[in-house]
Protein backbone atom coordinates (compact mmCIF):
# COMPACT_ATOMS: atom_id res chain seq x y z
CA UNK A 1 0.00 0.00 0.00
CA UNK A 2 1.71 3.43 -1.18
CA UNK A 3 3.22 5.26 2.14
CA UNK A 4 4.02 1.82 4.27
CA UNK A 5 7.85 2.14 3.76
CA UNK A 6 7.77 6.09 5.27
CA UNK A 7 6.10 8.84 6.23
CA UNK A 8 6.76 10.71 2.74
CA UNK A 9 3.69 13.28 1.63
CA UNK A 10 1.65 11.32 -0.18
CA UNK A 11 -0.73 14.57 -1.09
CA UNK A 12 -1.34 15.71 -4.86
CA UNK A 13 -3.82 18.39 -4.95
CA UNK A 14 -2.82 20.05 -1.47
CA UNK A 15 0.57 21.68 -1.10
CA UNK A 16 2.88 19.79 1.58
CA UNK A 17 4.97 21.83 4.24
CA UNK A 18 5.63 21.75 7.87
CA UNK A 19 3.07 21.56 10.44
CA UNK A 20 2.87 24.44 12.37
CA UNK A 21 4.71 23.98 16.12
CA UNK A 22 1.47 24.63 18.17
CA UNK A 23 -2.02 23.58 17.75
CA UNK A 24 -3.44 26.49 18.33
CA UNK A 25 -1.99 30.26 17.76
CA UNK A 26 -3.25 33.91 17.32
CA UNK A 27 -1.78 35.87 14.39
CA UNK A 28 -1.19 39.30 14.38
CA UNK A 29 -4.67 40.30 12.65
CA UNK A 30 -6.68 38.86 15.68
CA UNK A 31 -7.54 35.59 13.86
CA UNK A 32 -6.64 32.73 15.70
CA UNK A 33 -5.43 29.37 13.89
CA UNK A 34 -6.57 25.84 15.13
CA UNK A 35 -4.13 23.22 13.84
CA UNK A 36 -4.64 20.14 16.21
CA UNK A 37 -7.26 17.57 15.59
CA UNK A 38 -9.11 17.68 19.06
CA UNK A 39 -8.71 21.47 19.51
CA UNK A 40 -10.20 21.52 15.80
CA UNK A 41 -13.40 18.98 16.65
CA UNK A 42 -13.62 20.95 20.14
CA UNK A 43 -14.46 24.04 18.03
CA UNK A 44 -16.56 22.45 15.54
CA UNK A 45 -18.90 20.83 18.14
CA UNK A 46 -19.00 23.88 20.59
CA UNK A 47 -22.11 25.88 21.34
CA UNK A 48 -19.81 28.99 21.40
CA UNK A 49 -19.27 29.56 17.49
CA UNK A 50 -20.58 30.31 14.71
CA UNK A 51 -20.48 30.54 10.87
CA UNK A 52 -18.08 32.66 9.10
CA UNK A 53 -16.41 32.91 5.94
CA UNK A 54 -18.06 31.24 2.76
CA UNK A 55 -19.51 34.46 1.69
CA UNK A 56 -21.54 35.09 5.14
CA UNK A 57 -20.66 38.71 4.44
CA UNK A 58 -23.02 39.25 1.89
CA UNK A 59 -26.32 37.27 3.52
CA UNK A 60 -25.83 39.33 6.77
CA UNK A 61 -27.05 42.10 4.36
CA UNK A 62 -30.63 40.08 3.70
CA UNK A 63 -33.57 42.42 5.20
CA UNK A 64 -34.52 40.53 8.38
CA UNK A 65 -37.83 38.54 7.09
CA UNK A 66 -35.47 36.60 4.55
CA UNK A 67 -35.04 33.67 5.68
CA UNK A 68 -31.13 32.50 5.79
CA UNK A 69 -30.13 29.62 3.61
CA UNK A 70 -29.58 26.73 6.38
CA UNK A 71 -25.17 26.96 5.85
CA UNK A 72 -25.79 30.22 7.45
CA UNK A 73 -27.82 29.94 10.21
CA UNK A 74 -27.17 28.75 13.72
CA UNK A 75 -28.83 27.82 17.09
CA UNK A 76 -32.16 25.95 18.06
CA UNK A 77 -33.87 27.43 14.20
CA UNK A 78 -30.39 25.65 12.72
CA UNK A 79 -31.17 22.46 14.74
CA UNK A 80 -34.89 22.05 14.06
CA UNK A 81 -34.03 22.42 10.26
CA UNK A 82 -31.33 20.20 10.15
CA UNK A 83 -33.89 17.71 12.61
CA UNK A 84 -36.70 17.94 10.06
CA UNK A 85 -34.65 17.19 6.91
CA UNK A 86 -32.21 14.18 8.14
CA UNK A 87 -34.72 11.69 6.40
CA UNK A 88 -33.12 13.16 3.08
CA UNK A 89 -29.61 11.35 4.08
CA UNK A 90 -29.95 8.73 6.15
CA UNK A 91 -27.87 5.57 4.87
CA UNK A 92 -31.38 3.57 4.72
CA UNK A 93 -32.68 6.29 2.33
CA UNK A 94 -29.69 6.79 0.33
CA UNK A 95 -29.49 2.75 -0.57
CA UNK A 96 -32.88 2.69 -1.38
CA UNK A 97 -33.46 6.12 -3.15
CA UNK A 98 -30.26 6.84 -4.93
CA UNK A 99 -27.97 3.96 -5.10
CA UNK A 100 -29.97 2.97 -8.39
CA UNK A 101 -30.16 6.16 -9.61
CA UNK A 102 -26.51 7.04 -8.96
CA UNK A 103 -25.69 3.73 -11.04
CA UNK A 104 -27.44 4.75 -14.17
CA UNK A 105 -25.66 8.44 -14.21
CA UNK A 106 -22.57 6.70 -13.64
CA UNK A 107 -23.22 4.89 -16.87
CA UNK A 108 -24.23 7.89 -18.78
CA UNK A 109 -21.24 10.07 -17.73
CA UNK A 110 -19.12 7.12 -18.84
CA UNK A 111 -20.95 6.63 -22.02
CA UNK A 112 -19.27 9.20 -23.88
CA UNK A 113 -15.79 8.11 -22.83
CA UNK A 114 -16.51 4.34 -24.18
CA UNK A 115 -17.56 6.00 -27.46
CA UNK A 116 -14.71 8.26 -27.82
CA UNK A 117 -12.09 6.95 -25.69
CA UNK A 118 -10.94 9.95 -24.39
CA UNK A 119 -12.61 12.13 -21.01
CA UNK A 120 -11.67 14.98 -18.60
CA UNK A 121 -12.24 13.61 -15.08
CA UNK A 122 -13.62 17.26 -14.21
CA UNK A 123 -16.41 16.64 -16.49
CA UNK A 124 -17.18 13.61 -15.43
CA UNK A 125 -17.41 14.41 -12.05
CA UNK A 126 -19.44 17.29 -12.14
CA UNK A 127 -22.19 15.24 -14.60
CA UNK A 128 -22.25 12.85 -11.57
CA UNK A 129 -22.50 15.56 -9.06
CA UNK A 130 -25.15 17.42 -10.65
CA UNK A 131 -27.47 14.90 -11.00
CA UNK A 132 -26.95 12.94 -7.49
CA UNK A 133 -27.51 16.32 -5.93
CA UNK A 134 -30.36 17.23 -8.15
CA UNK A 135 -32.12 14.28 -6.89
CA UNK A 136 -31.80 14.64 -3.67
CA UNK A 137 -32.98 18.13 -3.54
CA UNK A 138 -35.79 17.69 -6.07
CA UNK A 139 -33.88 19.38 -8.89
CA UNK A 140 -36.25 17.44 -11.84
CA UNK A 141 -37.74 19.93 -13.66
CA UNK A 142 -34.63 21.68 -15.45
CA UNK A 143 -34.27 23.22 -18.24
CA UNK A 144 -31.23 21.94 -21.08
CA UNK A 145 -28.13 23.05 -19.87
CA UNK A 146 -28.05 22.92 -16.11
CA UNK A 147 -24.28 22.03 -16.09
CA UNK A 148 -23.37 25.49 -17.91
CA UNK A 149 -25.45 27.79 -15.83
CA UNK A 150 -24.19 26.42 -12.88
CA UNK A 151 -20.22 26.14 -14.31
CA UNK A 152 -20.88 30.07 -14.99
CA UNK A 153 -22.09 30.50 -11.06
CA UNK A 154 -19.35 28.75 -9.85
CA UNK A 155 -16.56 30.58 -12.00
CA UNK A 156 -13.12 29.57 -11.08
CA UNK A 157 -11.98 33.40 -10.34
CA UNK A 158 -14.07 35.20 -8.09
CA UNK A 159 -14.38 38.79 -8.22
CA UNK A 160 -15.98 40.74 -5.71
CA UNK A 161 -19.42 43.06 -6.83
CA UNK A 162 -19.46 46.65 -6.09
CA UNK A 163 -20.63 49.58 -7.64
CA UNK A 164 -17.41 51.72 -7.37
CA UNK A 165 -15.47 50.42 -10.24
CA UNK A 166 -16.27 48.40 -13.64
CA UNK A 167 -14.64 45.28 -12.48
CA UNK A 168 -17.10 45.51 -9.60
CA UNK A 169 -19.97 46.45 -12.12
CA UNK A 170 -19.04 43.30 -14.44
CA UNK A 171 -19.62 40.94 -11.32
CA UNK A 172 -22.32 42.56 -9.66
CA UNK A 173 -23.99 41.90 -13.38
CA UNK A 174 -22.56 38.60 -13.70
CA UNK A 175 -23.86 37.39 -10.08
CA UNK A 176 -27.53 38.14 -11.05
CA UNK A 177 -27.58 37.54 -14.59
CA UNK A 178 -26.24 33.88 -13.11
CA UNK A 179 -28.96 33.77 -9.92
CA UNK A 180 -31.83 34.83 -12.53
CA UNK A 181 -30.57 32.13 -14.90
CA UNK A 182 -30.86 29.20 -12.35
CA UNK A 183 -34.20 30.72 -11.36
CA UNK A 184 -35.93 30.69 -14.53
CA UNK A 185 -34.55 27.59 -16.25
CA UNK A 186 -33.83 25.18 -12.70
CA UNK A 187 -35.73 25.94 -9.37
CA UNK A 188 -38.81 27.98 -10.70
CA UNK A 189 -39.97 24.83 -12.93
CA UNK A 190 -39.23 22.43 -9.80
CA UNK A 191 -40.85 24.93 -7.64
CA UNK A 192 -44.32 24.70 -9.77
CA UNK A 193 -43.95 21.27 -10.13
CA UNK A 194 -43.96 20.34 -6.33
CA UNK A 195 -46.62 22.47 -5.69
CA UNK A 196 -48.76 20.64 -8.14
CA UNK A 197 -47.87 17.87 -7.43
CA UNK A 198 -45.53 17.63 -3.66
CA UNK A 199 -42.62 14.73 -3.45
CA UNK A 200 -40.54 13.84 -0.54
CA UNK A 201 -37.96 15.79 -1.19
CA UNK A 202 -36.11 18.82 0.36
CA UNK A 203 -38.03 21.58 -2.14
CA UNK A 204 -41.19 20.10 -1.21
CA UNK A 205 -40.36 20.70 2.93
CA UNK A 206 -39.18 24.36 1.82
CA UNK A 207 -42.54 24.78 0.49
CA UNK A 208 -44.49 23.05 3.29
CA UNK A 209 -42.20 25.22 5.55
CA UNK A 210 -43.44 28.60 3.39
CA UNK A 211 -40.44 29.35 2.11
CA UNK A 212 -40.10 32.21 -1.15
CA UNK A 213 -39.19 30.69 -4.25
CA UNK A 214 -36.15 33.64 -3.31
CA UNK A 215 -35.56 31.77 -0.31
CA UNK A 216 -36.01 28.27 -2.14
CA UNK A 217 -33.09 29.23 -4.98
CA UNK A 218 -30.82 30.55 -2.27
CA UNK A 219 -30.87 26.85 -0.70
CA UNK A 220 -31.01 25.10 -3.60
CA UNK A 221 -27.31 27.12 -4.61
CA UNK A 222 -26.13 26.29 -1.33
CA UNK A 223 -26.77 22.91 -1.98
CA UNK A 224 -25.08 23.35 -5.29
CA UNK A 225 -22.31 24.72 -3.65
CA UNK A 226 -21.47 22.18 -0.97
CA UNK A 227 -22.39 19.34 -2.74
CA UNK A 228 -21.97 19.55 -6.43
CA UNK A 229 -18.68 21.31 -6.74
CA UNK A 230 -17.09 19.75 -3.55
CA UNK A 231 -17.77 16.36 -5.06
CA UNK A 232 -16.54 16.98 -8.44
CA UNK A 233 -12.84 18.49 -6.68
CA UNK A 234 -12.74 14.96 -5.37
CA UNK A 235 -13.42 13.02 -7.62
CA UNK A 236 -10.67 14.18 -9.63
CA UNK A 237 -8.37 14.09 -6.42
CA UNK A 238 -9.56 10.53 -5.56
CA UNK A 239 -8.74 9.67 -9.52
CA UNK A 240 -5.35 11.01 -9.53
CA UNK A 241 -4.47 9.36 -7.00
CA UNK A 242 -5.39 6.14 -7.60
CA UNK A 243 -3.95 6.71 -11.61
CA UNK A 244 -0.60 7.30 -10.12
CA UNK A 245 0.00 4.63 -7.89
CA UNK A 246 -0.66 1.04 -9.36
CA UNK A 247 -0.82 -1.15 -5.81
CA UNK A 248 -3.35 1.57 -4.92
CA UNK A 249 -5.37 1.13 -7.82
CA UNK A 250 -5.41 -2.39 -7.70
CA UNK A 251 -6.13 -2.43 -3.81
CA UNK A 252 -9.39 -0.36 -4.76
CA UNK A 253 -10.32 -2.38 -7.97
CA UNK A 254 -10.18 -5.69 -6.21
CA UNK A 255 -11.95 -4.28 -3.21
CA UNK A 256 -15.84 -4.97 -1.91
CA UNK A 257 -17.72 -1.78 -1.54
CA UNK A 258 -16.93 -1.29 2.20
CA UNK A 259 -12.69 -1.59 0.99
CA UNK A 260 -13.41 0.94 -1.59
CA UNK A 261 -14.96 3.36 1.05
CA UNK A 262 -12.24 3.15 3.28
CA UNK A 263 -9.66 4.04 0.92
CA UNK A 264 -12.31 6.77 -0.34
CA UNK A 265 -12.54 7.95 2.82
CA UNK A 266 -8.60 7.65 3.82
CA UNK A 267 -7.81 10.19 0.11
CA UNK A 268 -10.15 12.63 1.56
CA UNK A 269 -8.77 12.58 5.18
CA UNK A 270 -5.34 13.46 3.25
CA UNK A 271 -6.65 15.68 0.36
CA UNK A 272 -9.86 17.47 1.99
CA UNK A 273 -11.65 19.78 -0.58
CA UNK A 274 -12.55 22.29 1.76
CA UNK A 275 -9.21 23.12 3.50
CA UNK A 276 -10.17 25.60 6.27
CA UNK A 277 -13.70 26.31 7.77
CA UNK A 278 -13.79 29.41 9.88
CA UNK A 279 -15.78 30.70 12.90
CA UNK A 280 -16.34 33.48 14.78
CA UNK A 281 -16.74 32.64 18.87
CA UNK A 282 -19.83 34.08 20.77
CA UNK A 283 -18.25 33.47 24.27
CA UNK A 284 -14.67 32.76 25.50
CA UNK A 285 -13.40 29.20 24.42
CA UNK A 286 -10.59 27.57 26.46
CA UNK A 287 -8.49 25.34 24.16
CA UNK A 288 -5.39 23.07 24.74
CA UNK A 289 -2.17 24.92 23.00
CA UNK A 290 -0.23 21.92 23.40
CA UNK A 291 0.92 21.74 27.12
CA UNK A 292 -1.00 24.82 28.55
CA UNK A 293 -4.65 26.33 28.25
CA UNK A 294 -5.48 29.20 25.68
CA UNK A 295 -8.27 31.00 25.89
CA UNK A 296 -9.85 32.29 22.67
CA UNK A 297 -11.96 35.42 23.23
CA UNK A 298 -15.53 36.36 22.56
CA UNK A 299 -16.27 37.50 19.15
CA UNK A 300 -12.85 36.77 17.57
CA UNK A 301 -12.28 34.95 14.45
CA UNK A 302 -10.72 31.12 13.95
CA UNK A 303 -9.73 29.36 11.25
CA UNK A 304 -9.94 26.15 11.19
CA UNK A 305 -6.94 24.33 9.10
CA UNK A 306 -8.57 20.70 8.19
CA UNK A 307 -5.53 19.58 6.02
CA UNK A 308 -3.59 20.10 9.27
CA UNK A 309 -6.30 18.46 11.48
CA UNK A 310 -6.76 15.64 9.58
CA UNK A 311 -2.80 14.54 9.50
CA UNK A 312 -2.06 15.52 13.63
CA UNK A 313 -0.36 12.15 14.39
CA UNK A 314 -2.04 11.83 17.71
CA UNK A 315 -5.19 10.99 16.00
CA UNK A 316 -4.03 9.63 12.80
CA UNK A 317 -1.61 6.95 14.08
CA UNK A 318 1.69 6.10 12.46
CA UNK A 319 2.81 8.28 8.84
CA UNK A 320 -0.27 11.00 9.19
CA UNK A 321 0.68 11.71 5.50
CA UNK A 322 0.28 8.49 4.05
CA UNK A 323 -2.36 6.83 2.47
CA UNK A 324 -3.59 4.20 4.64
CA UNK A 325 -6.88 3.02 4.59
CA UNK A 326 -8.56 1.63 8.00
CA UNK A 327 -7.68 4.56 10.11
CA UNK A 328 -9.94 4.87 13.25
CA UNK A 329 -9.89 8.76 12.06
CA UNK A 330 -11.50 7.74 9.03
CA UNK A 331 -11.92 11.17 6.35
CA UNK A 332 -11.24 12.96 9.82
CA UNK A 333 -12.54 16.46 9.51
CA UNK A 334 -13.17 16.70 5.90
CA UNK A 335 -16.89 16.86 6.02
CA UNK A 336 -16.90 19.17 9.27
CA UNK A 337 -17.78 18.27 12.33
CA UNK A 338 -20.97 19.44 14.60
CA UNK A 339 -24.13 20.95 14.11
CA UNK A 340 -22.84 22.16 10.58
CA UNK A 341 -21.05 18.76 9.36
CA UNK A 342 -22.51 18.08 5.83
CA UNK A 343 -25.31 16.10 5.75
CA UNK A 344 -24.60 14.57 2.65
CA UNK A 345 -21.37 13.13 3.66
CA UNK A 346 -22.79 9.31 3.01
CA UNK A 347 -24.11 10.57 -0.26
CA UNK A 348 -20.92 12.18 -1.93
CA UNK A 349 -18.98 9.31 -1.10
CA UNK A 350 -20.69 6.99 -2.33
CA UNK A 351 -21.15 9.03 -5.56
CA UNK A 352 -17.70 9.18 -5.98
CA UNK A 353 -17.41 5.54 -5.22
CA UNK A 354 -19.97 4.81 -8.07
CA UNK A 355 -18.87 6.51 -10.68
CA UNK A 356 -14.92 5.41 -10.03
CA UNK A 357 -15.81 2.14 -9.40
CA UNK A 358 -17.27 1.72 -13.37
CA UNK A 359 -14.43 3.83 -14.51
CA UNK A 360 -11.44 1.84 -13.32
CA UNK A 361 -13.41 -1.56 -14.79
CA UNK A 362 -12.83 -0.23 -18.42
CA UNK A 363 -10.37 -1.53 -19.99
CA UNK A 364 -7.27 0.46 -20.67
CA UNK A 365 -7.88 3.28 -18.61
CA UNK A 366 -4.72 5.09 -18.13
CA UNK A 367 -3.89 9.20 -17.20
CA UNK A 368 -3.35 10.58 -20.57
CA UNK A 369 -2.91 14.11 -19.26
CA UNK A 370 -1.92 15.27 -16.18
CA UNK A 371 -3.70 17.78 -14.19
CA UNK A 372 -3.33 21.37 -13.28
CA UNK A 373 -4.29 22.75 -9.23
CA UNK A 374 -4.96 26.00 -8.41
CA UNK A 375 -6.38 26.99 -4.73
CA UNK A 376 -9.80 28.47 -4.62
CA UNK A 377 -9.48 31.61 -1.53
CA UNK A 378 -13.05 32.25 -2.26
CA UNK A 379 -14.26 28.39 -0.86
CA UNK A 380 -10.83 27.67 0.51
CA UNK A 381 -10.30 24.74 -1.51
CA UNK A 382 -8.63 23.03 -4.33
CA UNK A 383 -9.57 23.31 -7.97
CA UNK A 384 -8.31 20.21 -10.52
CA UNK A 385 -8.40 21.09 -14.01
CA UNK A 386 -7.21 19.13 -17.37
CA UNK A 387 -7.05 16.03 -15.84
CA UNK A 388 -7.57 13.37 -18.84
CA UNK A 389 -8.31 9.77 -19.09
CA UNK A 390 -8.36 7.22 -22.05
CA UNK A 391 -9.70 3.84 -22.42
CA UNK A 392 -10.06 1.57 -25.09
CA UNK A 393 -13.01 2.49 -27.78
CA UNK A 394 -16.32 0.26 -27.53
Amino acid sequence: MSGDSGNHDDRRALPGGPRPACPVGRADDGTWHVHGHAQARQVLRGTDTVQAGLGIETVEKLPPGVRRPVLYRDGPEHREHRRQTARFFTPRRVDERYREAMARTADRQLAALRATGRAELRDLGFGMAVETVSTVIGLTHSRPGVRRRLERFFPEKFGRPGLTSPSGLYWLVRLNISWLAVHLADVRPAVRAHRREPRDDLISHLIDEGCTDAEILGECLTFAAAGMVTTREFVSAAAWHLLADETLLETYRTADEAGRLALLHEILRLEPVVSRLKRRTTAALELDGGGAPVTVPAGAPVEIHLADANTDPAATGPCPLSVRPGREIGAGLSFGDGPHRCPGAGIAVLATDTLLARLFALPGIRLAVPPRVTFNDAIDGYEIRGLTVTADRS
